[in-house]
């Protein structure tokens, strides 16, 4: 592996500008169900609100495509847009459209908690794929410790989506799950990022150069 950066920091906040797609990335993958929330916040109309999602996911895929950049972040908002109205469809309650992500964030927390109590962090992972070798970062403790510190603040965000939005769904507060909903998402997200840049912008562990990313 090819030294770029003198700390580990500097090395992770590189590698995590391209998992998170930056902030076009982050907009994409929020803005359909967003939209669904100030839809049926506005209309309680649960066709409307599902309706206008899809169709916002649809419209950032094609613009995309025409400026022929990656899809990845918009296909994904697609594909979570589409589980929910499927969740939605059968019950024929708009509450259901949150239960997918409240399970995808209980999911995401308990396997980022497991990741970290077994030493084996999800945020390394994510880093050393992106250079072909998933398990080479595990040689470096210090990375390891960040990696592990990154990884509970992003397993926070998660926590607390479940903690507030679960007991909404089981009262069917369906326009408090849907403020929620807005409240927990962008905001918290740039809560995390802002934690994970504090952390970050310390620079402050020196890079193993036989484990450098």
């Amino acid at each position: 592996m090819t030294a770029s950066a003198g700390t580990v920091e500097q090395l992770v906040r590189a590698r995590l500008a391209i998992v998170l797609g930056g902030r076009r990335g982050v907009a994409e993958s929020a803005a359909p169900i967003a939209l669904f929330t100030l839809c049926w916040i506005t209309t309680h109309d649960l066709k409307v609100s599902l309706g206008a999602s899809i169709v916002a996911a649809v419209a950032l895929l094609l613009v995309r495509v025409v400026q022929r950049s990656s899809v990845q972040f918009v296909v994904n908002a697609l594909f979570g847009i589409g589980i929910a109205a499927v969740f939605a469809a059968r019950s024929g309650e708009a509450r259901d459209v949150f239960l997918p992500g409240i399970l995808l964030n209980g999911g995401y927390a308990a396997a980022m908690i497991f990741s970290i109590v077994i030493g084996w962090p999800v945020v390394g992972f994510m880093i050393g794929s992106l250079v072909g070798d998933p398990t080479e970062w595990h040689r470096d403790k210090p990375l390891v410790k960040l990696c592990s510190q990154l990884t509970w603040v992003l397993a926070l965000p998660c926590l607390i989506r479940v903690a507030v939005q679960y007991p909404l769904y089981v009262t069917d507060h369906v326009a408090l799950l849907g403020t929620a909903k807005l409240a927990l998402g962008w905001p918290l997200q740039l809560a995390s990022f802002a934690a994970m840049a504090w952390l970050l912008g310390r620079n402050r562990t020196p890079a193993d150069p036989e484990t450098v990313l």
